[in-house]
C-alpha cells in the first residue's frame, strides 16, 4: 500500500547516500534505479501508450498530397493510431493492472539525463489509470468529430496526436521534471488549435490561454524544484518527494504555489476567466479535449502533488478548498445565466461542476476523494458529449447564439435527444453518473467529523444551491434552442449522421452505465483514494473550532 511505500522510502533516506547535489547527483540517481527493478514492467506498456501518437505525428508531413487536395489520409491515420492506442490502454489496464493494489504498477524507470536528475519514469495507479483511459477515449472521439476539418489537415491531426501523447505523459509521469515537460508540451497544440482553427476572436482567446497557463507553470516549477532541493539529497522522483511530506511554512508555500498553478487548469475561481473565451472560440473537437481532458489534469495534479506530497499543508488549507469549491459552484452557475452563446454557457457550467472536485478534495475523506475522482470521470464524458452535440448543430446552423436559434427539435430530433440527455446528466439526474459523483461528495463532507457540524451543514447547504441553479440554466437553454419560435432559415437542415450518432452513443452509454452501476468505475481507483485518505488520517486535521463555533 501507499503507507508501505512511505516506510520503505524513509528507510532508504537513512541509508548513506551523497549529500551534495553538485558532487554526486548521478550516483544518487543510479543508486535509486534498482529500487524499482522488482516492480519494473516486463513490457513497456506505458511508454508505448505515450510515445505511439507522437511518433506517428512525425509521419504526417510525409503523407502524399498537400492541404489544398483535402486528403482523408491525415484524418484516417490519426483515427487508426488513436484507436490502437486506446486498445493498448484497455489491454494494459485490464490484463496487467491490479485495481486492488494502491501502489504504483507497470513501472518503467530509466536514467535519461543524469546530470540534471531527469529520468524517464512512468507508473500507473488508481489515480492515473482511469484518467489515462478517459483521455484516450475523448481524444479518439475528438479526432472522429473533426471529420469536416479541411484546412491544414496534416498540421491539425498531427497536433492532436502530439496532444494525445502529452496528456498521457502528464498522467503517467513519476519524475517531476518529466511531468513538467509534458505539462508544458500539451499547451502548444492547444494554443495552435485555437489560434488557427478557432472562431473570429481566436487570437485573443489563444493568447489569453497561453498567458494564464504560462504564469501558472512558473509557480509549478518553482514549487516542484523547492521540494526537490528540500531534503538531504536532490531527487525529482515523485514517490521520494511524497515520502518527505514537508510541513510548516515551507510546506504551505509549496502548497499554495501548486494550488494556484494547477488551479488555473482546473479552473478555480478567480483563475478561470480564460476558459469561456477558449471554449467560445475553439472548434467543437478542441472544446471536447479542453473540457474532457485538460481540466482533469488540474484535478489530478492537486491529488498527486497537493494531497499526496503535502498532507500537512493540505489538512491546514482543506477548509479553504471547500470554500473555493463552493464559490466555483455558485459563481459558475450564476455566470452561466448571463451567457447567450451555447458553448460559453457550457464552459461556465464546467467551472461550476469542477467546483465539486475541489469540494471532494477539501473534505479529506475517503468517500469524498472517491467522489472527486468519479466527478472528473463523469464530467469528462458529459462535457465532451455536450460540446460534441453543440458542434453538430453548429455545423448545420452556423451560429451558437441562443437568441438566433429556435424550433430545432422538429428538424433535429436526434440531436435534441442527445443534447437533452447530456444536459440531464450534467444536472445530476438520478441514474446518470453526475448524480452518483455529486451525492458521494456531499456524503463525504457530512461524514467528516473533524469539521464542526455548523461548517458541514453550511457547506452542504450552500453547495446544494448549485444543484438548483444547474437545471435552470441548462433546461432554459434547451427550451430556447430547440423549442420557441422557429427560425425560417433553419427549417431545412439534416439531422445527425450515423458517424455522429456513434460518437454520441460512445460518450453517453458510459455515463448511463456508471450512473446505474458506479462500481464499474469506482473499483478502478478506490484502493488508491482509500490509501490517500488513510495517509491523511495519520496527520492531525486542524480543528475548526478555533475558527467556527461548535455545532
Amino acid at each position: 500500500g501507499l503507507g508501505d511505500v512511505y516506510k520503505r522510502q524513509e528507510l532508504l533516506s537513512r541509508a548513506p547516500r551523497a549529500d551534495k547535489f553538485n558532487h554526486n547527483l548521478a550516483n544518487a540517481m543510479d543508486a535509486n534505479l534498482p529500487l524499482t527493478a522488482a516492480s519494473q514492467a516486463a513490457f513497456p506498456w506505458l511508454s508505448l501508450i505515450v510515445l505511439l501518437p507522437a511518433a506517428m505525428a512525425l509521419l504526417m508531413p510525409l503523407l502524399p498530397g498537400d492541404d489544398s487536395q483535402q486528403s482523408p489520409l491525415p484524418r484516417n491515420l490519426a483515427i487508426g493510431v488513436l484507436f490502437v492506442d486506446l486498445v493498448l490502454m484497455l489491454v494494459a489496464f485490464s490484463q496487467h493492472f491490479d485495481p486492488s493494489d494502491s501502489s504504483l504498477q507497470l513501472v518503467e524507470r530509466v536514467s535519461w539525463v543524469p546530470s540534471i536528475g531527469l529520468e524517464w519514469s512512468l507508473g500507473a495507479d488508481g489515480l492515473s489509470a482511469p484518467l489515462v483511459v478517459l483521455s484516450g477515449l475523448v481524444t479518439l472521439l475528438s479526432v472522429a468529430a473533426s471529420w469536416n476539418v479541411q484546412h491544414k489537415t496534416k498540421l491539425y491531426f498531427g497536433l492532436l496526436l502530439v496532444q494525445a501523447s502529452a496528456q498521457g505523459l502528464v498522467f503517467l509521469s513519476q519524475d517531476f521534471l518529466l511531468f513538467f515537460l509534458a505539462w508544458e508540451l500539451e499547451l502548444v497544440p492547444v494554443y495552435l488549435l485555437i489560434a488557427i482553427w478557432g472562431g473570429s476572436n481566436r487570437q485573443y482567446a489563444a493568447t489569453k490561454f497561453i498567458l494564464y497557463t504560462a504564469v501558472a507553470s512558473l509557480l509549478i516549477l518553482i514549487s516542484g524544484l523547492a521540494l526537490a532541493l528540500s531534503g538531504d539529497t536532490f531527487t525529482l522522483n515523485l514517490t521520494e518527494l511524497a515520502a518527505r511530506s514537508p510541513g510548516g511554512t515551507f510546506g504551505l508555500l509549496c502548497y499554495l504555489g501548486f494550488l494556484i498553478g494547477f488551479g488555473v487548469k482546473l479552473p478555480m475561481f478567480p483563475l478561470h476567466t480564460w476558459l469561456p473565451d477558449a471554449h467560445g472560440e475553439a472548434n467543437a473537437p478542441v472544446s471536447m479535449l479542453l473540457a474532457g481532458v485538460l481540466l482533469k489534469m488540474g484535478g489530478y495534479a492537486l491529488l498527486r502533488f497537493n494531497v499526496q506530497m503535502l498532507p500537512d499543508a493540505h489538512l491546514v488549507l482543506a477548509p479553504a478548498l471547500i470554500v473555493l469549491g463552493i464559490v466555483n459552484i455558485i459563481y459558475g452557475a450564476l455566470n452561466a445565466f448571463a451567457q447567450d452563446n451555447v458553448k460559453r454557457r457550457i464552459a461556465c457550467s464546467s467551472v461550476s461542476h469542477m467546483g465539486f472536485v475541489l469540494l471532494g478534495i477539501g473534505a479529506v475523506d475517503a468517500l469524498s476523494l472517491s467522489g472527486a475522482m468519479l466527478q472528473m470521470i463523469s464530467h469528462g464524458l458529459i462535457a465532451a458529449a455536450m460540446f460534441f452535440v453543440t458542434g453538430c448543430f453548429y455545423e448545420r446552423t452556423k451560429t451558437l447564439s441562443i437568441p438566433n436559434m429556435g424550433g430545432l427539435a422538429k428538424v433535429l430530433p436526434i440531436t435534441f435527444a442527445f443534447f437533452l440527455a447530456s444536459s440531464l446528466a450534467s444536472l445530476a439526474l438520478p441514474g446518470m453518473s453526475g448524480f452518483i459523483s455529486e451525492i458521494t461528495i456531499f456524503l463525504g463532507i457530512t461524514s467528516q467529523e473533524n469539521f464542526t457540524t455548523l461548517f458541514r451543514v453550511t457547506a452542504v447547504a450552500i453547495a446544494a444551491i448549485g444543484l438548483v441553479l444547474t437545471p435552470m440554466y441548462l433546461l432554459s437553454m434547451c427550451r430556447r434552442v430547440f423549442f420557441g419560435p422557429r427560425i425560417p432559415a433553419l427549417a431545412f437542415i439534416d439531422d445527425m449522421r450515423p458517424r455522429e450518432l456513434l460518437i454520441g452513443l460512445t460518450l453517453m452509454v458510459p455515463t448511463l452505465v456508471i450512473g446505474i452501476w458506479p462500481r464499474i468505475a469506482m473499483d478502478f481507483y478506490e484502493a488508491a483514494t482509500d490509501a490517500l485518505a488513510s495517509d491523511l488520517g495519520t496527520h492531525s486535521l486542524v480543528a475548526l473550532t478555533t475558527l467556527l463555533p461548535a455545532g
